[in-house]
């Protein structure tokens, strides 16, 4: 398994510091692997204010207060739930930004029909994005780094377009 970006990592941390802005973070299918890179950079307290790992429903409405009732017409692994995750996670935290993540890590696809290597990616804040990539891939470890660098990549150019 490669590992994620720790440069990649380490340029949007400076961003966020050189900003005096704070980021919050919901992922899913990354589990952990997106807010794991951006705590390894000294002095992340500046910049992280905190995330979760979004894997499940109970865990959606249980840490980000994200009810049924919020969801309807909108499904997991979708950009429409990346967008709903990273507006409840930047206002959960009280940050300038949020990132969010959800997708299907593999090695078989989701129960929506979505193949392995599908992930949604949002950021919200002073700019906002979203990002579909489907890396082809059923291998879920591999999956689970290039969704966490590709999160990451899309908070930088949310960053530089700010």
């Amino acid at each position: 398994m490669s590992v994620v970006d720790p440069a990649l990592a380490a340029a949007v941390a400076a961003k966020l510091v050189a900003r005096k802005q704070t980021l919050g973070v919901s992922e899913s299918s990354a589990g952990g692997l997106i807010s794991a890179a951006l705590l390894a950079v000294p002095g992340a307290s500046a910049f992280y204010i905190g995330g979760g790992i979004i894997y499940t429903g109970t865990a959606r409405e249980g840490l980000l207060g994200v009810t049924p009732a919020m969801m309807t017409g909108i499904r997991s692994a979708t950009i429409p739930m990346s967008r709903l995750l990273a507006a409840t996670v930047r206002s959960k935290m009280g940050a300038d930004w949020g990132l969010a993540e959800t997708g299907a890590t593999g090695p078989t696809g989701n129960r929506y029909g979505d193949a392995a290597g599908h992930c949604c990616l949002a950021v919200t804040g002073p700019k906002e994005m979203d990002r579909v990539l489907e890396t082809g891939s059923p291998d879920r470890a591999a999956n689970m780094v290039a969704f966490a660098n590709a999160a990451l990549a899309l908070l930088g150019e949310a960053l530089d377009a700010a």
